[in-house]
């Protein structure tokens, strides 16, 4: 399977050869993007291990940040190679808001590689959900969009059925986190049970992390023994 997915990468980069998307220079390695803004990228070292919080100074990988010390999140480690901000923010930013769906492979991509050097395999992957009435309004799920390219890259399953929110919680943009865990509290619910122990949910970028926590939760208590984060940028 992994080959037959090279000689696809070959021959697009042939036809198609990848184009920055941030400064219109040649890409490499098959992506949209160039040695020079791949660079430039802000990368998010150190960070709390638990929920990938930017620490200001080098620290030892297992180090807590305060608030996960203080309260320990349903979620067992989180991985966000980023930090949202300049042309992570821009990336994301023009998925979410603007469909530029070519942002998402690009994404996936980035996030594929950090995944396959710093993390242990799930047993499959679970994007965040989006409730109906806002997928219906924007279209489609960014996470769903990064989730795809992720699950190829690293030859894993995504399970985007067992899942649903079922609450249209308000914007979190700008609320605090006490008011984010109230706004999500018992948005999510499962449409069957859960049959691994080991998943790693998928999102674009993570914020307080009340989102993800909220959905780790849901999956321990159906039975997972292991929830990881897979986020794109860490806000």
């Amino acid at each position: 399977m992994k080959i037959d997915y090279n000689w696809i990468d070959i021959i697009q980069d042939y036809l198609l050869p990848p184009i920055c998307i941030l400064c219109g220079n040649a890409g490499f390695s098959s992506r949209d993007l160039c040695h020079s803004c791949y660079r430039h990228l802000h990368r998010n070292d150190p960070c709390c291990y638990r929920c990938a919080e930017p620490f200001e100074t080098p620290t030892a990988i297992t180090v807590l940040c305060g608030r996960c010390q203080s309260r320990t999140p349903a979620y067992d480690r989180t991985y966000a190679p980023f930090v949202h901000q300049g042309a992570m923010r821009h990336l994301i930013t023009s998925l979410k808001f603007h469909a530029h769906y070519k942002n998402a492979r690009l994404l996936g991509q980035l996030l594929a590689e950090h995944i396959r050097e710093t993390a242990e395999r799930p047993d499959c992957i679970m994007p965040v959900p989006l409730h109906k009435a806002r997928y219906r309004q924007r279209g489609f799920n960014q996470s769903i969009e990064i989730a795809r390219t992720v699950a190829r890259e690293l030859q894993l399953p995504i399970d985007l059925s067992s899942c649903q929110r079922h609450r249209n919680t308000p914007h979190q943009t700008g609320l605090p986190a006490r008011q984010r865990r109230k706004n999500l509290k018992n948005a999510f619910s499962l449409t069957k049970p859960i049959q691994v122990k080991h998943i790693a949910i998928i999102d674009d970028v993570m914020t307080t992390g009340s989102t993800v926590d909220e959905l780790a939760a849901l999956l321990k208590k159906a039975g997972a023994s292991r929830v990881d984060v897979w986020a794109c940028a860490k806000a």
